[in-house]
């Protein structure tokens, strides 16, 4: 009789939502371990040819894999694999690897691992979640280098005869896109977070996923019994039957309520009084799409431009920012594309123009006042974005704005960009509709003021509860003081709207606030237009507009106002939820 397997419970960061039940099967898809040893001098050209070679073999073998996933998966699914052929394809490489070579004079191998330790540092040093997550771009490339030059080849993963749970220290974009999704019930990983790749395509595919286990490849076993909980981001192995029943259960349960809501993708997004709500997508890719379309999405609220400046040594041209927005805006058509600026600090860009040290980068030369300190690079933007919004519907709005002047400033580089295109005799869309991020208090408290001068305010609540309650969103010991439902932020949320809507332009939100079912009765009663979210959680946020009327939601939202506390006001929320939507928020 065999021993009995260990059962044991991990916890990792959700990834993708839903159960899955399988057996691991453990592949090793990146990971490569090499020693570190000296060269002499003599040697240095040898290394460097090797690496030459090595580079060349990533490049041809990743243009394979993009042919085959142009055929297999269409072209929405292939810009990340273009991240990573620009990657590859940028000189800044080859001097940073080659640099230690010669200064360290070590084998190329070393030299390839102290290059992506060095980015690795510089991008966990950002605070923005989205742009930390890049940095494993750079590790996921130098990994496919290094397969190059142990002369492996990566090929797809294996096809199993059963739904099987793959466990791996981590899966390059290239690898998700080549899974078999028939037998393939969710992913494990040893690194990344919910904004990695890996969680982004897992979402798109619609494959549960949890991800950054630490230890998952060492302690799951190949063959093991194991379940993954993708929206709480635990991992059970080996669990006892009446666990095991226990999640079966759930998942009948969510299995039926994703069909229940999937049967709303083609309803409008409207209340029961015949108020509606346009619920739109935040994206970076165009790969997350057609996730956003198939939940009853009505278009990209948030188009986030800042990836097309990272894991690079040269800023990207306007050809390249053109076929970029042009791509994101086809694959919207034809609903409306909401593409906002550069919103990056000059910290967090691999090469910046003017490249300084700044204390607290996140009150710095960042978003907007990057963009108007470097007009060259903010015109080069503004007029890929102008010739792009000729091919669909699109909206162009600025980051950070904290005042007037700075976006009548704004208003002129994009006036400037329109001049230059006409006197080249360049097509661009002549009335594009222009907005901004409300996400300073400053901006609130001349909301007024700013709304004479756009078509669309677009409140950006996470930054907006950051700057209001002086919180560092990334610091673990101040997590208990971020509170979405403070009456400061409630209270500032409705000076928007009103300043908005006196105004007769469109109130937005485009935080996470916009995406949780549980705020929908405030962001309603206070009169938002639109809400901008995670693809995934339209569905569950259509699911409570359709039953909640737009009378009962006013009432909701002027009680909470009422309240001196977040507390105060998140256990009026749920009193009012149980009573009025107890079935529309399970």
């Amino acid at each position: 009789m065999g021993l009995a397997k260990t059962r044991n419970v991990l916890q990792g960061t959700g990834g993708a939502p839903g159960i899955a039940m399988g057996t691991a099967r453990v592949v090793d898809c990146l990971r490569l371990h090499f020693i570190e040893y000296p060269i002499t001098p003599e040697q240095i050209p040898r290394e460097i040819e090797r690496l030459t070679h090595a580079l060349e073999g990533a490049r041809s073998e990743l243009r394979r894999v993009r042919h085959e996933l142009s055929a297999d998966r269409g072209p929405e699914h292939l810009y990340i694999i273009d991240a990573h052929l620009l990657i590859l394809e940028d000189s800044m490489i080859v001097r940073e690897v080659t640099g230690f070579i010669r200064g360290e004079e070590i084998n190329a191998e070393a030299a390839i691992r102290r290059t992506t330790h060095k980015f690795l540092r510089h991008f966990a040093a950002m605070k923005d979640d989205y742009l930390r997550e890049r940095g494993r771009d750079i590790e996921t490339v130098m990994e496919r280098i290094l397969h190059q030059m142990a002369g492996n080849h990566t090929s797809p993963l294996p096809l199993f005869s059963e739904k099987s749970i793959l466990v791996a220290h981590d899966f390059s974009p290239a690898d998700m896109l080549q899974l078999q999704t028939s037998s393939v019930a969710g992913v494990i990983t040893d690194l990344g977070g919910k904004n990695s790749h890996t969680a982004i395509l897992a979402r798109a595919l619609e494959i549960p996923a949890v991800l950054g286990m630490g230890n998952a490849t060492s302690v799951i076993s190949d063959g093991d019994l194991v379940v993954i909980d993708g929206a709480r981001g635990v991992v059970e192995i080996n669990p006892d039957n009446e666990t095991l029943d226990s999640y079966g259960r759930r998942k009948q349960r969510y299995d039926y309520l994703e069909q229940e809501l999937d049967k709303l993708r083609d309803l409008p997004a409207e209340t029961p009084d015949g108020y509606r709500i346009a619920l739109q997508g935040n994206v970076e890719f165009p790969e997350e799409i057609p996730a956003i379309l198939t939940h009853g999405g009505e278009g990209i609220g948030l188009y986030r431009t800042e990836l097309l400046f990272m894991n690079r040594h040269t800023l990207p041209d306007e050809e390249e920012q053109y076929a970029a927005y042009a791509a994101i805006i086809r694959a919207a058509a034809p609903h409306t594309v909401c593409i906002r600026t550069l919103d990056v600090g000059g910290d967090k860009l691999i090469t910046t123009p003017d490249p300084t040290e700044e204390a607290n980068p996140a009150l710095g030369v960042r978003a907007i006042r990057l963009s108007l300190r470097e007009p060259v690079l903010f015109r080069t933007q503004l007029r890929a974005i102008l010739r792009a919004a000729l091919l669909g519907p699109t909206r162009i709005f600025f980051p950070m704005i904290s005042g007037l002047q700075e976006l009548l400033a704004a208003k002129a580089c994009l006036h400037e960009a329109k001049m230059e295109l006409s006197r080249q005799g360049v097509a661009y869309h002549h009335g594009i509709e222009t907005g901004i991020m409300i996400e300073i208090p400053s901006a609130v408290l001349i909301a007024d003021l700013l709304a004479r001068e756009v078509d669309f305010f677009s409140v950006g609540t996470n930054d907006l509860i950051q700057y209001t309650l002086a919180i560092d969103r990334a610091n673990d010991r101040l997590a208990h003081l971020y509170e979405p439902l403070h009456p400061a932020l409630l209270r500032s949320l409705k000076i928007v709207a009103d300043a908005a809507h006196a105004a007769g332009i469109r109130a937005c939100i485009c935080g996470e606030m916009a995406g949780d079912p549980d705020y929908l009765p405030i962001l309603l009663g206070l009169g938002y237009d639109e809400l901008s979210m995670s693809p995934l959680a339209i569905p569950r946020v259509k699911r409570v507009l359709r039953r909640c009327p737009k009378s009962e939601a006013v009432q909701v939202a002027v009680k909470a106002l009422s309240y001196d506390t977040a507390s105060d006001v998140e256990n009026y929320l749920k009193r009012e939820i149980t009573a009025r939507f107890s079935d529309s928020f399970d």
